[in-house]
């Protein structure tokens, strides 16, 4: 009798951490890892279209937390992320000589361009993005900017100093500090231009008479990079899972997915892992 007893208490012991184990084993794997990204990626309807296929292919779940670019390495500096996918170049190479990340992966690019009303009263339209912000300057056109510290916000700022002007001080600009989907909201409502990334503007909806006027100069290339937040420096990092998702995402598999995702069979972003 006792024997049986026994048996059935390790028997019972057994499935009981058996148990635990299960429930935390499901636990981790509901909780999955966090990126900290842009908006642009967010509000282009891509990662919508992208992390299912990585989740397919690994079982693990990205919480993704859509933020201006400086704000999204911010986190990341602080250890609140365990992948960072953004598109500010010099911030991402700088993240990495600071010791935060050990690599930065180029992984997909697309490019940035001027919209404003179709009207054009600042006569802005062309090829040259520093020739239309000076033509705004003289205008005095209203332009919103979304002032937030994001990969746009810091193009914009490198090609109002490409221009030799202080854009703070012309008449007409406004920095809202905001994200793109707000600030084409704002300049929709108010017949602004604005500088936006190419594929949140093809999934923005509420367009009014804004128009696409400046793109093709090169200095428009807008390029995204993935890395994976240093686990030396934040040892509860997920890197593991972290560096799954990165070799996914630039891996033949990954950038196809991303080649694929199109609006009005337009390509929103344009593979280029490795170069």
């Amino acid at each position: 009798m006792k024997i049986c007893l026994s048996i059935a208490r390790a028997r019972f012991v057994r499935c009981f951490l058996a148990g635990i184990t299960l429930l935390a084993a499901t636990a981790t794997m509901a909780q999955g890892i966090v990126m900290a990204s842009t908006t642009s990626t967010e509000q282009s309807g891509l990662f919508p279209y992208l992390l299912p296929e990585f989740k397919k292919a690994s079982g693990i779940e990205i919480k993704v937390v859509a933020l201006g670019t400086g704000q999204a390495i911010d986190m990341a500096r602080r250890g609140d992320a365990d992948v960072l996918f953004v598109h500010d170049q010099e911030a991402e190479e700088k993240f990495v000589t600071e010791g935060f990340s050990l690599k930065r992966w180029p992984v997909m690019y697309n490019d940035f361009v001027l919209v404003g009303p179709a009207a054009d009263p600042a006569q802005t339209h062309g090829r040259d993005i520093v020739v239309a912000l000076s033509k705004l300057a003289s205008a005095n056109a209203a332009f919103i900017s979304r002032g937030d510290k994001s990969g746009t916000h810091a193009a914009e700022s490198r090609f109002w100093k490409m221009a030799g002007l202080d854009a703070a001080k012309g008449g007409g600009y406004q920095s809202c500090g905001c994200g793109m989907g707000p600030a084409l909201n704002i300049a929709a409502s108010s017949g602004a231009y604005v500088l936006t990334d190419r594929a949140t503007w093809l999934n923005f909806r509420n367009r009014a008479d804004l128009v696409v006027l400046v793109e093709g100069d090169r200095r428009l290339f807008n390029q995204y990079g993935v890395l994976v937040v240093n686990p030396v420096r934040f040892p509860h990092v997920k890197a593991a899972d972290a560096q799954k998702f990165v070799d996914w995402v630039v891996s033949p598999a990954g950038q196809a997915v991303i080649a694929a995702y199109k609006i009005g069979g337009e390509q929103l972003f344009f593979p280029n892992a490795g170069r």
